[in-house]
């Protein structure tokens, strides 16, 4: 990796957004990033680990802590809709309960266990979403998170449809799309630590610890 990629938090988002949403299996992170993530070399060899970049930060998601309590889910709705509701919830949890990671079966593997994972919007730079949109009620707001615009939005279920992972959802009580807006509230309500959100500084003084260790 270039020198240039690890000396600032410009270059460090830039890294992370080309893997945004996805596994980091494959890499090889260095100790510092590990202790920063709160994971181990073999969480991220077995695919485990995923992150997404968001403007405040790294949001660092650990399958191997979920124990699909869907507390997370819970937060997302009361904060953003005053509801308690999996449907609607921008994190989604409960529909993966019964999948393993290829999307297959109601059992993983030969330990007879269940297999969930938190999964979010990518905040695609080009974002499907928003050009499948008839109202163009799916826009960019100054820090970079695609939003829906409540007031254009018919409820027409496009977004959902042409999104790869079926991220934004309309709720059947408002008849509006709603989508990640990176609030946070889904880490703040996390008991078991599988999701939290790494600040930009910490992500690029790590980059930077592992750089000099070279």
């Amino acid at each position: 990796m270039a020198k240039t990629d690890f000396l600032t938090a410009d270059m460090t988002r830039r890294q992370f957004m080309k893997i945004s949403g996805k596994s980091l299996a494959g890499l090889t992170l260095s100790a510092s990033m590990l202790s920063l993530f709160g994971c181990s070399q073999k969480q991220v060899d077995s695919g485990a680990v995923a992150t997404w970049a968001l403007p405040q930060g790294l949001l660092v998601v650990n399958a191997d802590l979920c124990t699909g309590c869907q507390r997370c889910e819970i937060n997302c709705t009361l904060t953003n809709d005053g509801v308690c509701s999996s449907y609607i919830s921008r994190v989604k949890i409960q529909r993966r309960l019964n999948l393993d990671g290829a999307g297959n079966g109601l059992l993983s593997g030969t330990d007879n266990c269940f297999v969930y994972f938190p999964d979010t919007c990518r905040q695609c730079e080009d974002p499907a979403c928003g050009n499948a949109c008839p109202q163009k009620a799916i826009t960019t707001n100054e820090q970079g998170i695609r939003v829906v615009d409540t007031d254009k939005c018919i409820g027409c279920g496009a977004c959902h449809e042409a999104c790869p992972w079926h991220m934004p959802t309309v709720n059947p009580e408002t008849g509006k799309s709603s989508k990640c807006i990176a609030c946070g509230a889904c880490v703040a309500g996390c008991p078991s630590g599988a999701l939290s959100i790494v600040d930009w500084d910490a992500v690029t003084s790590a980059a930077q610890a592992a750089y000099m260790d070279l």
